[in-house]
Formats: structure tokens, C-alpha cells, sequence
């Protein structure tokens, strides 16, 4: 299906912020609001949510990406994704002002956008899903968890770690220290899925509890998308399998979890990002 795009500028609190839409000749009921999180911009890295647009339109889906203040040519100073509701809900209101017609639409973000996705789609009911990928979870605790867990541990099955230290081509006295700094950070935490991250732009104390209690706030769909090959995406994983509440949250029937074993935090091959949007597609026909 052919599609066009065009840039809007929109107001969030009396700051510019400029989106773009990408819009099919004949736009299916869902659309498509594409979070931007930090430090990217509405292209994303490899121009990722640029073809993600495109791709949709491709399938007769609408979309908008956008920059929320403070982030790429949009007005305003730089925020935590704790502080963007306001700028979700003026490119939500954008969107429908351009799709008078489209009934409802799905949050898309990636890393800590799929975060802010989280604690903004429970206040409009006009958010009937979202599509959270690599979703931001870090503690200081958790990200160690996952070190010793997903790179270390794997690291000791790898015939070809074994053959580089044999040779001498690993720098063991770095490594072992910085196993023992991860093993440390995990043994101190006296909370170790609930601290808050060391740079309160990554989140303040007790975040990641306020991400679940919005989530079991929010009745439509999600979709978790998860990279096998990534520190952001296992940290997540971990808290689902330690936290019990979480664990019973995601066991809801409205909510699955899909993974690309290889990929890594932005998707950046063609076939990736092309299994990202089948999937997002497939939780917006499973609506209609």
C-alpha cells in the first residue's frame, strides 16, 4: 500500500515538538504511536523507527514518531522517562487530530520509552496495546545479576574463551575483578530489583515498582519484545523470573513475550527489525 509522511509541530506546555506521520492511503481503526527513548531521536538508531513507519504503512497502519522535549529538534530541557506523560498525550491528541477516523492506537517504545509506555497507557483509554521491547528495568544489582548470569556464566561453555586464555589473550586479573565488583554490587543490595539506578535520569528510587503497578492498571494488550543478545533485555528477563509479582503480572493472558534469540538492543538487522514489525502487526489484527 502506498503512504505518505509529513512533520507536524505540535505543543507540549508551551514547547515546540515536532513529530512525523506516516500515513497509508486507507488507515487501518489501530494506529501506531512510536515513544522515542533516550538518547535517540524519531529516526532511532540504523533508522530503526523510521522503516518500523514505514513497514506499518506498507500494511495499512498509521503511526507517529516524535521527539518529547528536551530530545532532538523538539523545544524544551532534557527529561527522565519518568516525566513524559504530558508529551505522550499531546502527540496522542496530534495524531488523532490528523486520524479523526481511527479509533484507537498502540504505544510502541523501545528500552526506557517502553518504560514511559508503561506508566502513560492506563490514563487514555484511546491505548488499546502496547509493544514494549528491551523494556528499561536497571538497578545496580540487577544489571550485575544479569553480568554473572548471561555473560560470565556463558562465557565458562565457550571453547573459544577457553582457548584464549590458553594463549593468553584474556586478561584475566581484569576480568576476575570486575566479577568479583558484579558479585559485590548483587550481595550488598539490601533491595536488589527495587534501588534505583546510580544517574536519577535513568530513574528515581522505587521506579520499577510504579511501572508495574501501572501496568496492572492498563487492561488492553502487551506485547514484550525481547533481544537474546542483550544486557538491558536480560536484566528484564531476571526480574521476571526473581520478582514473584511481576512473574504472576506477566502470567496474565493479555500479556506475551516473544524473543529474538541473536539480536541485540536496537535490532539493527533487516530481518530483525522485519520480525519486530510482523509481530507489532499481529497484536493489532488480533484486536479486529
Amino acid at each position: 500500500m502506498s503512504y505518505t509522511e509529513q512533520a507536524t509541530v505540535f505543543t507540549c506546555d508551551d514547547c515546540r515538538l515536532l513529530g512525523i506521520i506516516t500515513r497509508p492511503e486507507v488507515p487501518a481503526d489501530t494506529g501506531v504511536i512510536i515513544v522515542v527513548g533516550g538518547p535517540q531521536y524519531r529516526a532511532g538508531s540504523h533508522r530503526q523507527f523510521t522503516l518500523l513507519a514505514r513497514q506499518l504503512a506498507e500494511q495499512g497502519i498509521a503511526s507517529m514518531r516524535f521527539d518529547y522535549r528536551g530530545m532532538g529538534d523538539s523545544e524544551g530541557d532534557i527529561r527522565c522517562f519518568e516525566e513524559v506523560n504530558s508529551d505522550i498525550k499531546a502527540a496522542v491528541d496530534t495524531f488523532f487530530e490528523h486520524h479523526p477516523k481511527v479509533g484507537s492506537v498502540v504505544l510502541w517504545g523501545l528500552c526506557d520509552a517502553a518504560s514511559a509506555a508503561l506508566y502513560y497507557a492506563h490514563t487514555d483509554s484511546r491505548v488499546n496495546g502496547l509493544v514494549l521491547l528491551n523494556p528499561w528495568a536497571h538497578t545496580e544489582a540487577g544489571a550485575s545479576r544479569a553480568r554473572i548470569k548471561h555473560y560470565y556464566l556463558s562465557r565458562l561453555m565457550q571453547r573459544s574463551f577457553w582457548a584464549k586464555l590458553l594463549s593468553g589473550k584474556v586478561r584475566l586479573k581484569s576480568s576476575i575483578g570486575d566479577l568479583a565488583n558484579s558479585a559485590q554490587s548483587v550481595a550488598s543490595a539490601t533491595d536488589k530489583m527495587a534501588s534505583a539506578p546510580a544517574n536519577p535520569l535513568h530513574g528515581s528510587p522505587g521506579y520499577i515498582q510504579r511501572m508495574l503497578d501501572d501496568m496492572n492498571q492498563f487492561q488492553g494488550r502487551i506485547l514484550f519484545i525481547l533481544s537474546g543478545n542483550d544486557l538491558v533485555a536480560n536484566e528484564f528477563k531476571d526480574l521476571l523470573s526473581h520478582d514473584k509479582k511481576w512473574k504472576k503480572a506477566c502470567a496474565s493472558t493479555r500479556i506475551s513475550l516473544k524473543q529474538l534469540e541473536k539480536a541485540n538492543h536496537t535490532f539493527s538487522t533487516q530481518t530483525w527489525r522485519e520480525q519486530v514489525a510482523q509481530w507489532t502487526k499481529d497484536l493489532i489484527d488480533s484486536d479486529r
